[in-house]
């Protein structure tokens, strides 16, 4: 949450405008993982007297994963002294004091 909250202030200053207010979210985790088949190998001796001796060894697949980790937000920006800015969360006040230098470098996703 505290980075799409950013990521939506960059964005609002980024279009030009200073306030802004999340109208809509939607998350989605497609992600899914499975085992891959594995292999089979017999290994079989014939002994003096006739008689087979076997052994069978099963070597499992590799575990796959794949698919998304999916975000979507519906935000409507507001210029100052614009009709609902008043109400709207301030863009520069979210990203702070550095917020020149975030917006130019974007959000970090992997820290707090």
């Amino acid at each position: 949450m505290k980075v799409a909250e950013k990521q939506a202030a960059i964005e609002t200053i980024k279009a030009g405008y200073d306030r802004y207010v999340i109208t809509a979210g939607q998350a989605a985790n497609n992600v899914t993982s499975y085992q891959a088949p594995g292999a089979y190998n017999t290994v079989g001796n014939i002994g003096p007297m006739g008689n087979y001796t076997a052994t069978t060894t099963y070597t499992p697949g590799p575990i796959v994963t794949a698919g998304t980790h999916d975000q979507a937000l519906g935000i409507h920006m507001f210029k100052n002294g614009e009709p609902g800015a008043s109400n709207a969360i301030s863009a520069r006040d979210v990203l702070g004091p550095k917020w020149a230098a975030i917006v130019k470098d974007g959000v970090m996703t992997c820290t707090n």
